[in-house]
């Protein structure tokens, strides 16, 4: 495997300089790169513009433990816990539900506009929650927290954003990082240097053919650091969204968690409602096993959600929705809603300790993008923007006070050349990528549909140098999905969102431990 994506020669490219290089424009790396611009100067890079991530796309809500009197950061560590079947780690669950409360605070504080009743923040219920904890603006929650975070990060004297440039690869030397290479919109190589680098580069769920996540999630952080020498962790751990729009030649697009913790029913073809017979919860159990359910069911036919019970009132809540079904000719007042679950949200990444550290020094990870172990095997729902908040805070809480006495290096290597090697095209590449993985490494798995899954993915060759950003976003779906295969052939049980036909039980005695991959 080349160390480097491209040849480079880093005479004569310009070198941009920071204390802090925020790789990633979603939750994590904005609120990072907030907190990081009270210290020192930042450069955010963000692969197309700041809008388009996945926070941006997020309906649910944020949950967090903010009614002191129904609710409490205990009921939410042991929800926590509970979902991520037994693999969470406590340590970053204790985190996450105690310092959560302040850090959404300090986004209403900014601005975010939540939903309110009777002059309080109203709160929703979602799935494995006991109680009602989530955040919300109808269901555009994270429209409205990218809209909040990013015009306070383009007003702030301290940081630089710099749309259309797409990392290619971490500059490290010695086991250090040091910065990383980008291509501006132009195609032209840029060295960007920093004290600390923050990878906040979101998820990975285009490495499947069926997602729910925008273009721009093709794993490049953790693809990137892989490379780099850091240690990614929990890579079999894909949770697939229970409820996405299910229809012909169209994108699956999210039915939020929320539509179900307002009421709404699963219905099978036969017109059952069908739940109960797997979770004592139903329709509210955990998104593995709504997930699991479904799947089965659609192996008799189209599986459909049912809103038509809901008020008015209900309705206005969720306008996203609601807009995208009547634009798709679907009536929820009349109509069965079509969906089957689909990629949604990465458990695993690049391995980090509770302050966002990694294996390589002063390379950060936060986000979606980082797996310190909060969500466990399974992610319980709209924790994932309380994740982004909370350790993109850490990581500017432990390193704002070596930030004086830590230097901005430039590397001693300035000529790369690797293997030359022609391959199929990029997006021919892709294609393969997306259906083998949805084939071989969806909902259900087996040991010989991975091994298969390996084996015609280490046949795929794949052109390098990549000379262009196709070439690129191909070539790190290839190193996402080699890792993700690897690691589900590993781990021989069923647990979360990892489920093995051939060892169909969870196993604590020999797999409640996770499965970290490295170079």
């Amino acid at each position: 495997m080349r160390r480097y994506l491209i040849d480079f020669d880093l005479s004569g490219v310009p070198v941009y300089k920071s204390d802090y290089l925020v790789i990633g424009s979603g939750i994590a790396g904005l609120y990072a790169a907030l907190n990081a611009a009270r210290y020192g100067e930042v450069i955010v890079l963000t692969k197309k513009n700041l809008g388009d991530t996945n926070t941006d796309l997020a309906q649910g809500g944020i949950a967090a433990a903010v009614d002191t009197e129904e609710d409490s950061p205990e009921l939410h560590y042991q929800d926590t816990i509970a979902a991520g079947a037994g693999l969470c780690n406590p340590e970053a669950v204790r985190v996450l539900v105690e310092d959560g409360i302040e850090r959404v605070h300090h986004l209403v504080e900014l601005g975010a506009d939540f939903n309110r009743k009777d002059g309080k923040l109203a709160l929703r219920m979602e799935g494995a929650h006991r109680r009602r904890r989530i955040l919300y603006r109808g269901d555009t929650t994270g429209e409205e927290i990218q809209r909040v975070l990013s015009a306070a990060v383009k007003n702030h004297s301290n940081i630089r954003v710099m749309e259309n440039h797409f990392a290619l690869d971490l500059i490290t030397e010695d086991r250090e990082c040091l910065g990383a290479l980008a291509w501006d919109e132009n195609g032209n190589l840029r060295l960007f240097l920093s004290k600390f680098t923050i990878l906040a580069t979101g998820g990975a769920g285009q490495v499947f053919r069926e997602t729910t996540n925008p273009d721009v999630a093709t794993g490049d952080g953790i693809a990137m650091a892989y490379r780099a020498g850091a240690g990614v962790m929990d890579m079999e751990f894909f949770q697939f969204h229970p409820t996405a729009l299910n229809l012909p030649g169209r994108q699956k697009f999210l039915i939020s968690e929320a539509v179900r913790g307002e009421g709404a029913r699963l219905v099978n073809a036969a017109g059952e409602y069908f739940m109960k017979n797997y979770h004592e919860l139903a329709d509210l159990a955990p998104r593995d096993v709504v997930a699991r359910a479904i799947w089965d069911q659609a192996q008799k036919g189209q599986v459909y959600l049912d809103i038509r019970s809901f008020t008015d009132e209900q309705l206005a809540g969720i306008p996203r929705i609601v807009k995208t079904l009547k634009e798709n000719g679907l009536d929820p007042r009349k109509d069965l809603i079509p969906v089957l679950p689909a990629a949604h949200y990465f458990m695993g990444g690049v391995r980090t300790n509770i302050w966002g550290e990694t294996d390589l020094a002063r390379l950060y990870a936060c986000g979606e993008v980082a797996c310190q172990g909060v969500h466990g095997a399974n992610r319980l729902a709209s924790n994932s923007l309380l994740d982004g908040l909370v350790f993109g805070y850490r990581i500017v809480e432990r390193t704002k006070n070596i930030l004086k006495s830590t230097r901005i290096n430039y590397p001693e290597i300035s000529i790369y050349q690797g293997e030359n090697r022609e391959g199929i095209g990029a997006r021919e590449a892709i294609a393969q990528i997306k259906d083998l993985m949805w084939e071989n490494a969806g909902i259900i798995r087996n040991g010989q549909g991975l091994r298969v899954l390996l084996e015609n993915l280490r046949k795929l060759k794949l052109s390098y140098p990549v000379k262009n950003i196709e070439e690129a976003v191909a070539a790190n779906l290839y190193q996402t999905a080699i890792l993700i295969a690897l690691a589900a052939l590993i781990r021989e049980e069923s647990r979360g969102a990892h489920f093995r036909s051939d060892y169909p039980q969870r196993d604590d005695f020999l797999w409640q431990k996770h499965i970290v991959l490295s170079r």
